[in-house]
């Protein structure tokens, strides 16, 4: 086998929540088809970057092959929970209609080898990549050796956070210049400049029970302003026409997985859209 070859062997070998181009036609196959476009991304010309929630280093690698002076990778859950049995947890948990208990992530189901970095440590090596991998967990973190940056990626973070508003005050107190902010998010029919949380805790969003806050764009506006933000620039809002949900749509998602009968789910309130909101926060 080619060296080129023995890499891509290599890089099929496990899972990737990315696509990587790893150069020499070598990419990594990622599970994620939610990649930004660069120009929804600042310069990061002779810019400090921080990118929360790197995974296997995506906006981290890109950052740095865009001219950014540093770039620091922090992660600490997708790499240190042993996803796999995580999930079957969760899947056991949805059969018998009961919450799991999220206690177990940083017990039963971490482990300190950090399996899930192995897709940032082999890019970061077939990339010869300069970026800092910190392991830490960024909601409990003392910030202060970390430092400020003039960019923050926070990307598909937010809605996993228990408390969305405390964490983006984190996210202000380590940005100089702006952060970027990507979420899920949801548009409701009528209530189209409503600041509105939805509230999942039955694994409802993408049956995944580590989904909490679903805000309209309204809502993600406000919580940066709260957080200290002076101003803040929507990059990717609601789409232009938002269908009515189809029928069923989360209720029946939510009845499939947790088994439930039609007269155990809320009834809908509002027909509604979810879609990734984007939001440029400045200092």
């Amino acid at each position: 086998m080619t060296p080129n070859q023995d890499l891509q062997a290599e890089v099929n070998s496990f899972a990737w929540f990315h696509s990587i181009d790893l150069g020499d036609g070598v990419v990594t196959r990622g599970l994620s088809e939610l990649q930004l476009r660069e120009d929804q991304l600042p310069d990061f010309a002779g810019k400090s970057v921080l990118d929360i929630g790197a995974w296997d280093g995506y906006y981290s690698f890109l950052a740095e092959r865009n001219g950014a002076s540093r770039v620091v990778a922090l992660d600490h859950y997708a790499w240190g929970v042993d996803i796999e049995a995580r999930d079957a947890y969760w899947k056991k948990c949805a059969a018998e209609g009961v919450l799991p208990d999220h206690e177990r992530d940083a017990t039963d189901f971490w482990r300190t080898d950090l399996p899930g970095r192995r897709g940032f440590e082999l890019a970061s090596r077939a990339l010869h990549s300069k970026v800092e991998p910190v392991v830490a967990d960024f909601t409990t973190a003392d910030l202060a050796p970390l430092g400020t940056y003039d960019v923050v990626l926070y990307l598909g973070v937010l809605y996993h956070m228990k408390e969305p508003l405390t964490c983006l005050e984190r996210v202000r107190s380590v940005t100089n210049s702006v952060a970027v902010i990507e979420t899920e998010a949801v548009h409701l029919n009528n209530l189209d400049h409503e600041s509105l949380l939805q509230f999942h805790a039955g694994g409802d969003v993408q049956t995944d029970f580590g989904n909490w806050f679903i805000p309209t764009i309204e809502a993600l506006k406000g919580l940066c302003r709260a957080a200290g933000f002076s101003r803040v620039d929507v990059v990717a809002g609601p789409p232009p026409k938002v269908p009515a949900t189809p029928p069923g749509g989360r209720r029946a998602q939510l009845k499939q997985m947790l088994g439930t009968g039609p007269g155990d789910l809320p009834p809908v309130s509002a027909p509604s859209a979810a879609y990734r909101a984007l939001v440029h926060a400045w200092v």
